[in-house]
């Protein structure tokens, strides 16, 4: 018996994304989610602080990737 739950420990293990995989995959897709909402959404004049930048929106939504995945 304890040697199945230790198996079963040891599955998981290696199903599970390793923690700086998983916090880079958070930061690249939330930059190319922030580029997007500039390229899609964002300010024409460049009055919104944010969206009026493409680095403003990129390295907001890599921000907000990285506060995502973070647990």
């Amino acid at each position: 018996m304890q040697n199945n739950d230790n198996e079963q420990r040891e599955s998981k293990e290696r199903k599970k994304i390793p923690r700086l995989l998983r916090i880079g995959l958070g930061i690249i897709i939330g930059g190319g989610l922030g580029y997007a909402y500039y390229y899609f959404i964002g300010c024409n004049g460049g009055t919104c602080p944010i969206t009026g930048n493409p680095w403003n929106s990129t390295t907001t939504g890599m921000v907000l990737g990285l506060i995502w995945t973070i647990k």
